[in-house]
């Protein structure tokens, strides 16, 4: 098969923490429907990464968030194959703070959650999932390492 969009799309990651626990929200639509992960979506024209994030935030989850840092970008590429089209995403991911809210599921989240950060192993999460997470908690750890 081949791609009907010859271009990346920007994805927009965030890991938002609340003292050792981080936002998670179960995805309610595919690609990977039911499964966990971080809050986020799609770029819309016009709208900056950083103005993505925190409106993807509080859509998916009711949850206010600021104090944004850029953790890492990281291409997801997937080749063409007979079941499906080749795909090209491109995931900015940032670490923000909870700034106020209570998880509420909303936009194409089915649930949304605070986790313990010590938890998240066992979620079934995508490695890289795990790395920024991860990531993001050292960044607060050591705020120095914040860009």
């Amino acid at each position: 098969m081949s791609n009907p969009n010859p271009h990346p799309t920007v994805g927009v990651g965030v890991v938002v923490l609340k003292g050792d626990d981080v936002l998670l929200i179960r995805r309610g639509r595919p690609p990977k429907q039911g499964e966990w992960s971080i809050p986020g979506g799609r770029q819309e024209f016009g709208e900056t990464v950083r103005a993505c994030a925190l409106r993807e935030v509080l859509e998916e989850t009711g949850i206010t968030a600021g104090n944004l840092a850029l953790i890492d970008v990281v291409d997801l590429i997937r080749p063409a194959t007979s079941a499906s089209s080749a795909g090209h995403w491109t995931l900015v991911d940032f670490a923000a703070d909870w700034v106020s809210g209570e998880p509420t599921a909303g936009d194409d989240a089915a649930d949304a959650r605070w986790v313990k950060c010590s938890d998240i192993e066992s979620l079934g999460l995508w490695r890289e999932t795990v790395r920024i997470i991860r990531a993001a908690m050292d960044m607060k750890t050591h705020p120095k390492s914040r860009a």
